[in-house]
């Protein structure tokens, strides 16, 4: 590369080194990042100039410049922010999220009652609310927008989300014109393999797989730091993936498929026909089993053990250093994840290590730390081009 791309790269370079090792001299950032000194002393300090690094107070040597130690720019004045939105299917969630992830704000919006029709515009709307009020003393980088189905994001469009009744929908231009600020979108599955892979354990940035169980399934996978998208940003449809040793029935005329299998919707309803809650809710099942219901909890780990078996195939096609699963009950719950482990690691032929196997590094915050992350990995790999 040569000319802006050469320095847009170092840029990133030095920013995401700052990230993994800050607070960090500029000394110490060439020989971390194998940039010249003479390379680093330019993107710092176009990098301070932008309000993405700060220097903090440093100890001296006594010998000549005291060694001034970068960190990114988190501070609760000046440092600057991403907002978040995740679109469900029966609420989206907002979010406020700092340089390394953070949450620093969220809340959630009910999509009860709305009709689909308008519901991007009454989104959007409280969008704007939440933003002017969370986070008034602090630069606004964007807004990333994470939600399921098709989502082509370098067009900014939603191709099709079954269950909002969006089609070829131009999430990213609504949002951007309505907020006035940079807004990228993207599918969940992949925003959390991004906010893995930047934010979280070191091995997800060799290679990982995300499964994504909600009221929609997709997967994604990551290898080297970059998230797959294939043709049309098409990549992560598992929604048909057969689940070893499952007999329901699909809406696409087969037996077995993950969806029909495991999903939020396929879970509550299952749950409603049992008579164990009275209203199809995955966070009524989840709350019955903390209190001590054993019919919630032997369904909740049923549904771990159909998505530990839809696991394997998963991970004997990629082998990842770490697979993580986004599920409800084992992200609140260790108990469900070793059930997801042990199924997955007993019918997979290539892994026999149950520590592979993960809940997302954020916990229960992981949906509205992916969403503002969709954002963020942007400004993470190319700085000055986003801002």
């Amino acid at each position: 590369m040569a000319g802006d791309s050469r320095a847009a790269a170092n840029a990133a370079t030095v920013l995401r080194t700052v990230l993994e090792h800050g607070p960090v001299a500029r000394s110490g950032i060439a020989g971390l990042c194998g940039l010249s000194p003479a390379a680093v002393s330019r993107q710092t300090t176009g990098l301070l100039r932008s309000g993405l690094l700060r220097e903090l107070p440093g100890p001296s040597d006594g010998v000549g410049r005291p060694r001034i130690p970068l960190d990114v720019h988190t501070g609760a004045v000046g440092g600057p922010v991403a907002g978040g939105l995740h679109i469900g299917v029966p609420a989206s969630t907002f979010s406020l999220v700092d340089l390394r992830g953070r949450l620093l704000a969220r809340r959630a919006f009910s999509h009860e009652g709305r009709d689909p029709v308008g519901l991007s515009a009454e989104i959007v709307a409280e969008l704007g609310r939440f933003l002017a009020a969370a986070g008034p003393e602090r630069p606004l980088l964007g807004v990333g927008a994470a939600l399921g189905g098709w989502v082509r994001p370098d067009e900014g469009v939603v191709v099709h989300h079954p269950l909002l009744r969006w089609r070829q929908k131009p999430l990213g231009a609504e949002l951007s014109a309505a907020l006035g600020v940079p807004v990228r979108i993207d599918n969940h599955a992949r925003a959390v393999a991004r906010a893995e892979i930047l934010f979280g354990r070191p091995e997800a940035r060799r290679s990982l797989v995300h499964l994504f169980i909600g009221n929609v399934v997709d997967a994604a996978f990551g290898i080297e730091g970059t998230v797959h998208q294939g043709p049309g940003s098409a990549a992560g449809d598992v929604a048909h993936l057969p689940v070893p040793g499952s007999s329901v029935p699909c809406t696409c005329g087969r037996t077995g498929c993950l969806q029909a299998a495991a999903s939020d919707r396929a879970l509550g309803a299952e749950a409603v026909r049992r008579g164990i809650v009275p209203d199809p809710s995955v966070d009524l099942l989840v709350d019955a089993a903390a209190t001590g219901d054993p019919r919630a909890d032997r369904l909740l780990r049923e549904r771990a053990r159909a998505v530990g078996r839809a696991a394997a195939l998963l991970l004997d096609v990629f082998n990842p250093a770490v697979m993580v699963v986004t599920e409800l009950s084992s992200v609140l719950h260790e108990g469900y994840l070793e059930e997801i482990r042990g199924a997955a690691t007993a019918l997979s032929h290539v892994c026999d290590d149950p520590e592979r196997i993960v809940s997302p590094h954020a916990g229960p915050a992981v949906l509205p730390e992916a969403a503002a992350t969709v954002l963020l990995s942007r400004v993470f790999r190319d700085p000055f081009g986003t801002l």
